[in-house]
C-alpha cells in the first residue's frame, strides 16, 4: 500500500499538504471575489486559479515558478482564443483542434508537462460553452488572468515559507519507497513466494524507488545553504548510501533455500529484513513530522540467531558436509545485513545533528544528478514528424475531441459537451496502457461520485453541508490525483457537480446527463486508442540500446573506483543513477506493453531476463565495493587489481558487442589472457569472495548479449 495512504502517515504526507494549500487557495480566491461581484465572476477568476493550482506541485522555487508562470500565460492565451471564437462555431472547431494539437505536443517536455497539457485542455473545455462579445471575452479573459496570478502569488508565498517541509515531506517519501523496497527482499527468504515473481516484483518497484530519489534530488541538492538543509541533505547521502547496501544483498537465493529450507534461519534472515524496512520507517516518519529519529529496533535476537547457525553450518564443513556454498554465502549475507543495520543507525543519527556545512561533494556539480528544465521550441518542431510517438498522440486527440463534440450535437438533451470533452482529455493518454487505465478510474470515479453528490442533494437541503462536502471533494480532488487517481475522480466528480448545483440549482436530470456524457467520452476516448497508436514495443529496440550504453559506462566508471583509480565515487554515483533510470525506463515500457493487445506485445520474458540481468551487474558491483571495505585490512593491491582488470576486459567486451551494429553483428575480440589463478596462495580472507563475485559478475554480463539479441529478433519479427 502507498505510504500516504496509511493513516499513520496521510496527514504528513505532502500530498495531503498540497491537498489543503490547493483548497484553501480556491476557497480563498473565491471568497474574496464572491463579496466585489456575483458568482459567475466569481467562478472565473476561480478557474483562473484552478488551472494554475495544476501546475503546483513540490519542486524547486525556480522551476515551480517557471511551470506556473507558463500555466498562466498559456491558459490566459487559450481562454482568450476560444472566447473569441466561441460566436462562431465554423472557427470554433478548427481552433479546438488547433489548441489539443498544440498542448499535446507539450508532452515532449516531459512528465512535468502533463499537468500543464491537462490545464490548457481543461480551460478550453469550459471556455467553449460561452458565447461573448469582443468586449465580453476580453472582460472574462482579465477575470481568469487575475485568479491565475492570485493563485500563483499564494503559492510561491507558501512554497518560499515551507520550503524546508517540502523538502522533509519528499526525503520521507523517498524513505519510505525504500523501505517498501526491503519488504519485497524480505520475502526473498521466505520460501512461500516464488523466487522469478518475487525478482519481478523487485524490478518493477525499482521504477518507483528511482522516481521518488530523483525527486528528492531535485530539491535538496538545488539549494541547501542553511544548518536545517544540511541535515536533510545528510539524510539523503545516507539514504543512498544504505541504498548501495541493499542493493549487494543479492545472492544465491535459490541456494539458500535448497541447503537452509528446514532451518529456522531463513526466518531469522527474513525479519532482519522486515525489521530493517521498519526501521527506515520509523527516520521516514520522524522526517515528514519534523522530528530526530532515534533507532528503537532491537536485532540482537535474529542476529544471534544467524551467527548459532553460521556455527553449526562450520561444524558441519568441520565433519566433511558439502555444504561450503550455503556456509559462505550465509556468512556474507549476515555481513552485509550487519553492514546495513550500522548503516540506517547513520541514518537515524543523520536526523539528530546539525551540521555546519553542508556534508557533501565539496565544490562538486551537482547538475548531472539533478533534472534539468528545458523547454525549447526548436524540440517540438523536431518532434513534428508521422513517426514521432508525441505527434501521433497529438493527432489522436485533436480527432478525438472533434469526434466527441461531434456526437454531442446529436445528444437528445441539451448536453454540456465540455463533460464529453473533458472526458475524453483526462482518459486518453500517450499510451494505450496509460488510456486503458485512465479509462476504467474514471468510469468507476464518476460512477460512485455521481452516487455520492445524488444522496448529498436527496438528503442534505442545507447549504452548508453541501458546501461543507464541496470543500473536503476540493481537498481530495489534488491528495490523490498522483497517489489514487480513482479516489481522485470520484472527488472532483462531487466537486463540479456540487459547484454546478450551487451555481444553478433545481437541474434533477444533472447527475444522470453528466453520466451519459462520461460514458460517451470514454467511449469516444477507448475507440480513437486505436487511431495512430504508439505500441510500446516499437520504442524497445532504443530502451534496450540506452540500457546498454548506461551499463558500459557505469562498469568503465565502476572498475576505476574498485581498482582505487578514482579520487572519489562522484562519477561512479552518476553513472549508477543513469543506468537505474534507463532500467527504470525499460521495466516501465514493458509493464505497459503487458497491458496492450496480446497481438502488439513482443520479447516479454526476454526484456524481463535482460532487465533482471542488467540489475544483477549492479548488485555484484555493490556487493564487490562492500567485500573490499569489510576486508580492507592487508588487502593484496596487485593480485586483486589484476583480477579486477581482466573482468573489467571480460565484462565490457559482450556489452560492447550487443552494442555493435546489426545488434551484436561484429566479431568477438579474443579472450584476454586471465591472470594467474592464485585462490590458495593469496593469504587474504576477501579473496574467495571476491572471485566469486567476479565469476557472477562475468557470466551475467555475457547473459545481457544473450537477451538483448533475443529482444532485437523479437521486436524485429513480423
Amino acid at each position: 500500500m502507498h505510504y500516504a495512504l496509511s493513516l499513520r502517515t496521510f496527514f504528513y504526507s505532502h500530498y495531503f499538504h498540497l491537498g489543503l494549500r490547493f483548497a484553501a487557495g480556491l476557497i480563498g480566491v473565491t471568497l474574496i471575489a464572491l463579496p466585489l461581484s456575483d458568482m459567475n465572476t466569481a467562478m472565473t477568476v476561480c478557474i483562473g486559479a484552478l488551472c494554475t493550482a495544476l501546475m503546483d506541485m513540490p519542486s524547486p522555487l525556480r522551476h515551480k515558478f517557471n511551470e506556473m508562470l507558463a500555466s498562466v500565460l498559456l491558459c490566459t492565451g487559450v481562454t482568450l482564443i476560444i472566447s473569441l471564437c466561441g460566436p462562431y462555431p465554423w472557427l470554433l472547431m478548427p481552433m479546438m483542434v488547433a489548441v489539443s494539437f498544440f498542448a499535446c505536443m507539450m508532452v515532449v517536455y516531459g512528465k512535468k508537462s502533463m499537468p500543464l497539457q491537462l490545464a490548457a485542455l481543461f480551460i478550453m473545455t469550459m471556455s467553449m460553452e460561452h458565447t461573448m462579445t469582443v468586449r465580453q471575452a476580453l472582460s472574462h479573459t482579465a477575470l481568469f488572468l487575475l485568479g491565475s496570478v492570485a493563485y500563483l502569488g499564494y503559492a510561491m508565498a507558501l512554497a518560499w515559507l515551507l520550503r524546508h517541509r517540502i523538502k522533509q515531506q519528499v526525503l520521507a517519501e523517498a524513505l519510505f519507497e525504500l523501505a517498501a523496497y526491503i519488504d519485497i527482499k524480505a520475502d526473498f527468504y521466505d520460501t512461500r513466494f516464488n523466487l522469478t515473481e518475487q525478482f519481478n516484483r523487485l524490478v518493477r518497484h525499482q521504477s518507483l524507488l528511482a522516481d521518488r530519489q530523483q525527486a528528492s534530488r531535485d530539491l535538496i541538492l538545488r539549494s541547501h545553504q542553511n544548518r536545517k538543509d544540511a541535515i536533510v541533505v545528510q539524510i539523503h547521502v545516507c539514504m543512498l548510501d544504505l541504498y548501495e547496501l541493499v542493493l549487494s544483498t543479492h545472492t544465491d537465493y535459490a541456494q539458500l533455500r535448497t541447503h537452509l529450507a528446514d532451518s529456522p534461519v531463513l526466518k531469522a534472515l527474513h525479519d532482519l529484513a522486515y525489521k530493517a524496512a521498519r526501521d527506515i520507517e520509523s527516520v521516514g516518519y520522524a522526517v515528514a513530522r519534523k522530528q530526530a529519529s532515534t533507532q528503537a529496533i532491537d536485532y540482537s535476537a535474529e542476529l544471534a540467531a544467524v551467527e548459532s547457525h553460521i556455527e553449526q553450518l562450520q561444524q558441519q564443513v568441520a565433519a566433511g558436509a558439502p555444504v561450503h556454498e550455503a556456509l559462505a554465502v550465509l556468512r556474507a549475507q549476515h555481513n552485509k545485513l550487519r553492514a546495513i543495520i550500522r548503516a540506517i543507525g547513520d541514518l537515524h543519527v543523520a536526523s539528530q545533528k546539525e551540521y555546519e556545512g553542508t556534508p557533501f561533494w565539496v565544490d562538486a556539480d551537482m547538475q548531472p544528478f539533478l533534472s534539468q528544465q528545458q523547454y525549447e521550441l526548436q524540440l517540438m518542431l523536431s518532434h513534428l514528424r508521422r513517426d514521432s510517438p508525441v505527434f501521433r498522440f497529438a493527432l489522436r486527440v485533436a480527432l478525438a475531441i472533434s469526434s466527441g463534440l461531434a456526437v454531442a450535437e446529436w445528444l437528445p438533451y441539451a448536453a454540456h459537451s465540455y463533460w464529453i470533452v473533458l472526458t475524453i482529455v483526462i482518459i486518453l493518454k500517450p499510451s494505450f496502457a496509460m488510456t486503458k487505465q485512465r479509462r476504467s478510474d474514471r468510469i468507476i470515479g464518476t460512477i460512485i461520485g455521481c452516487v455520492i453528490t445524488a444522496l448529498v442533494l436527496k438528503f442534505a437541503h442545507y447549504t452548508p453541508v453541501i458546501v461543507g462536502v464541496l470543500i473536503l471533494a476540493t481537498v481530495a480532488t489534488p491528495t490523490f490525483l498522483y497517489v489514487r487517481y480513482r479516489y481522485a475522480a470520484i472527488a472532483v466528480s462531487v466537486m463540479i457537480l456540487l459547484q454546478m448545483h450551487l451555481i444553478a440549482p433545481g437541474n434533477t436530470d444533472l447527475v444522470m446527463e453528466r453520466l451519459v456524457d462520461t460514458f460517451i467520452g470514454a467511449a469516444v476516448a477507448t475507440l480513437f486508442s486505436f487511431v495512430l497508436p504508439n505500441w510500446e514495443f516499437q520504442s524497445l529496440p532504443r530502451l534496450v540500446r540506452q540500457v546498454l550504453e548506461a551499463n558500459l559506462r557505469y562498469m568503465e566508471s565502476s572498475f576505476e573506483l574498485l581498482q582505487g583509480k578514482c579520487r572519489n565515487d562522484f562519477r561512479y554515483r552518476i553513472d549508477r543513477k543513469r543506468l537505474m533510470d534507463s532500467l527504470a525506463a525499460l521495466s516501465a515500457a514493458m509493464v505497459r506493453m503487458l497491458d496492450e493487445p496480446a497481438s502488439k506485445q513482443r520479447a516479454a520474458e526476454d526484456i524481463n531476463l535482460f532487465v533482471v540481468q542488467n540489475y544483477l551487474l549492479v548488485a555484484h558491483v555493490a556487493a564487490l565495493r562492500a567485500i573490499l571495505r569489510r576486508h580492507v585490512k592487508d588487502i593484496p593491491a596487485g593480485p586483486v587489481n589484476a583480477l579486477l582488470e581482466h573482468s573489467h576486459v571480460q565484462v565490457c567486451k559482450p556489452l560492447a558487442r550487443a552494442l555493435a551494429p546489426h545488434g551484436g553483428g561484429a566479431p568477438a575480440a579474443p579472450d584476454a589472457p586471465a591472470p594467474e589463478q592464485q585462490g590458495e596462495a593469496v593469504a587474504w580472507p576477501g579473496w574467495p569472495l571476491v572471485q566469486r563475485r567476479i565469476r557472477l559478475l562475468q557470466a551475467d554480463a555475457e547473459k545481457i548479449i544473450v537477451h538483448s539479441e533475443a529482444i532485437g529478433r523479437n521486436v524485429s519479427a513480423v
